[in-house]
C-alpha cells in the first residue's frame, strides 16, 4: 500500500494511492496514519480494504508528511562511505546517531525556509524507515518484522549550526522545514529489498546525488537492531538512514542552498519530492 496524508497543514486526512494512481480517502476506516494504523493489526485491517470502495479525492490536494504524530526521528550519520570521504570523516565502526526535532517535519513539497542568518543550508536525500511494531533490543534477523514501511526523506542541514555551534549535530538538523517526508509511505510488503533502492537529488535541475542503498555501511536491519538496543522504537518512529555523496558540503568549492532554488529528489518506488527554497523573513528578502 501507498499511504498518504492530504489536505491543509494541521488538518490532513488519511488516504491511499490505488493501483491506478488515484488518491482515495481512508477517513471512514481510520482517523489518521499514526501509531494505531501502523502496527501489525492496523496494517492488516487496511490491507483488507478494497480501494475501489473508497471515495476518490478530486483535484490535486497538498500532501502532508505521511506519518502523523511522529514520536521521534532518529538519523544516521556517515552511513555511506563515499559521503564520509567527501566530508573528510572516517567510515564509522558503529552507527553514528543523532536526533532531528519532530517540529522540523513537513510535507514533501512544502517550502524549505533557510534559517535566520544561515549561509550553509544543505541537502541530503535519504531512505526513511517507519517503525510498525514496538522494537526493543531486537535481533538483526528479526528487525525487519518491526518495520511498517519506507519513505523519502530530505535531511535538510545547516552546516555552520551543525559543526561550529558546539555540542551535537541536532542544532544543524532541526530547524523548521528541515524534515520533508513522503510523498507516501510504502508498506514493507511492497519493498522487496530495502538494500537495493536507487536514490537521487537535484538542485535547479542539476544532479548532485546518485546512489543506491546497497552501499550503506549499516543496512536497515542492522540499524533497527542497533538503535533498539539503546532506545525503544515505537510505532510511527522514523529512522533516516544516511545520505550518499554529493551534498553541498562536499562540493569544491562547497555550494549551499539560496532563496529561489528548487530541490527535487526521489527513491525508486517511493516517490519524489519537490521543494522551493525561501529566505527567512528576517533576512531582508534573502540578501546574504
Amino acid at each position: 500500500m501507498k499511504l498518504v496524508r492530504y489536505g491543509v497543514p494541521g488538518a490532513e486526512k488519511p488516504g491511499l494511492i490505488d493501483s491506478a494512481g488515484e488518491l482515495r480517502d481512508l477517513s471512514l476506516f481510520i482517523a489518521d496514519i499514526d501509531q494505531y494504523a501502523l502496527g501489525r493489526v492496523g496494517l492488516q485491517r487496511l490491507a483488507s480494504v478494497d480501494p475501489a470502495t473508497l471515495p476518490k479525492v478530486e483535484g490535486n490536494p497538498r500532501f502532508g508528511a505521511p506519518v502523523a504524530h511522529v514520536g521521534k526521528m532518529i538519523c544516521v550519520g556517515m552511513n555511506y562511505a563515499d559521503h564520509a570521504a567527501e566530508t573528510g570523516a572516517p567510515v564509522p565502526e558503529q552507527p553514528v546517531l543523532f536526533m532531528k526535532a519532530t517540529s522540523a517535519i513537513m510535507g514533501p513539497n512544502d517550502d524549505v525556509v533557510i534559517p535566520r542568518g544561515s549561509t550553509r543550508t544543505d541537502w541530503e536525500v535519504e531512505l526513511g524507515v517507519v517503525i510498525g511494531d514496538v522494537a526493543r533490543d531486537v535481533t538483526v534477523e528479526n528487525a525487519l518484522a518491526h518495520v511498517a514501511g519506507y519513505l523519502v526523506v530530505n535531511d535538510v542541514s545547516e552546516r555552520e549550526f551543525q559543526f561550529e555551534h558546539g555540542g551535537q549535530w541536532v542544532k544543524g538538523k532541526s530547524c523548521d522545514t528541515f524534515g520533508p517526508l513522503g510523498p507516501w509511505l510504502v508498506t514493507a510488503d511492497e519493498v522487496a529489498n530495502p538494500q537495493n533502492l536507487n536514490l537521487w537529488l537535484e538542485v535547479n535541475g542539476h544532479r548532485h546525488q546518485t546512489g543506491n542503498t546497497r552501499t550503506m555501511v549499516f543496512g536497515v536491519a542492522q540499524l533497527v537492531s542497533y538503535i533498539s538496543r539503546y532506545m525503544t522504537l515505537m510505532p510511527g518512529d522514523v529512522i533516516s538512514t544516511g545520505t550518499p555523496a554529493g551534498v553541498g558540503l562536499g562540493l569544491k568549492p562547497p555550494t549551499y542552498l539560496r532563496p529561489g532554488d528548487v530541490i527535487e529528489l526521489g527513491i525508486d518506488g517511493l516517490g519524489r519530492q519537490r521543494q522551493q527554497v525561501h529566505a527567512h523573513p528576517a533576512d531582508q528578502g534573502g540578501a546574504r
